[in-house]
């Protein structure tokens, strides 16, 4: 857990909601459940820090703004839960390409040794 300063509320990162996955990009050959999933998931060792009006902020970037994640409310915990959004990460249409090429070598090796 992140060592709150005065003001700070204590943050995790989790997998998108249909909220944010509604209409992302999913090649083919993929399940949709791979597009939920966001490369920074379960991490809680963060903080935010309100704005002066006390409102969390909405989004929260990383990679040079390239990951995005979105403010979700708060959990059982009362930490701020920003959640993975696939439609406002620049990064998402080509990670799920790489993924794409993954689940295609992996089918390609199984119909191999199934011969």
């Amino acid at each position: 857990m992140a060592t709150l300063l005065r003001g700070e509320v204590a943050a995790i990162l989790q997998p998108a909601g249909h909220a944010q996955y509604k209409g992302a990009y999913c090649p083919p050959g993929v399940p949709f459940k791979e597009v939920r999933r966001g490369p920074f998931d379960g991490k809680a060792d963060i903080a935010v820090r309100p704005d002066v009006d006390g409102e969390l902020p909405k989004l929260m970037t990383f990679g040079n703004g390239q990951v995005v994640y979105e403010y979700d409310g708060r959990d059982q915990k009362n930490r701020a839960v920003y959640r993975y959004a696939p439609n406002l990460s620049s990064s998402h249409r080509d990670v799920m390409n790489g993924v794409a090429e993954v689940y295609a070598e992996h089918a390609l090796t199984q119909a191999k040794e199934g011969q």
